[in-house]
């Protein structure tokens, strides 16, 4: 009677054929312990990225849909409050896929990646607190390669939320909005039933330099500046 076929067994002698199970053993290991080091040589390069490396990439092997030129990286960091630094200034750990992807992309483009720059907001930088960052790395001539995107989605109204603090255009619509509806609501209160036009002319003009002062009070007291302006900027105040 012919016995079942145990491929466990099959294996394990085929193994002894080739190498033990403790020359395997020994191999894994090395090949663990040379990965550990490669990943800690990333994790240095990303900590200590210089701005000044360009890199070279396979223009065959190259994915058309992870470039970007740093006028598209300008206007999405403008309009959402984003900062886009260097690696060395972000302050989160890196999860462990970033770094493969680093590897992954290497080994592709058979050469070393480096000069690596963030997209994330000020707070991760600075603080325990990450939105969405995205790893990119130089390839010249003001182009970016989009290695790794980790975290959490940025919230929907982001946009709006900070669209105000994007220029100073933006800001004084929001004030002159501010004004007109400050005038309508109260003008009850401060003039005839029927006022004319310069009437509310003059009380727009009272409740424009009014929220224009204390926007500058508060805003430029606390050293800020308009996402614009600061968007490469590794101080979160200005300098």
């Amino acid at each position: 009677m012919l016995s079942k076929i145990d491929i466990q067994n099959k294996l394990e002698r085929q193994r002894e054929k080739t190498f033990s199970a403790e020359v395997l053993l020994a191999s894994f290991k090395k090949i663990l312990e040379n990965d550990e080091v490669q990943r800690a040589e990333t994790l240095t390069k990303l900590n200590a990225s210089s701005n000044e490396v360009v890199n070279n990439f396979n223009i065959d092997k190259i994915d058309s849909s992870a470039i970007f030129h740093i006028s598209q990286i300008k206007s999405i960091c403008a309009n959402y409050r984003l900062r886009f630094l260097s690696s060395k200034h972000f302050k989160e750990q890196y999860p462990a896929e970033a770094i493969s992807k680093i590897h992954e992309v290497e080994k592709i483009h058979d050469t070393t990646l480096g000069g690596f720059k963030i997209i994330a907001p000020l707070e991760a930088f600075k603080l325990k607190k990450a939105d969405d960052p995205l790893l990119f790395a130089p390839m010249g001539n003001g182009y970016y390669y989009l290695i790794h995107k980790w975290g959490t989605d940025l919230h929907p109204l982001r946009k709006l939320k900070y669209w105000s603090f994007k220029n100073v255009e933006n800001l004084l619509v929001v004030l002159t909005i501010m004004s007109i509806v400050f005038t309508a609501l109260t003008h009850p209160f401060f003039l005839p039933k029927e006022p004319s036009f310069g009437y509310l002319l003059m009380l727009f003009m009272f409740y424009f330099k009014g929220v224009v002062a204390m926007f500058f009070m508060f805003f430029g007291g606390s050293g800020k500046n308009f996402s614009e302006y600061s968007w490469q900027s590794q101080y979160d105040k200005i300098s």
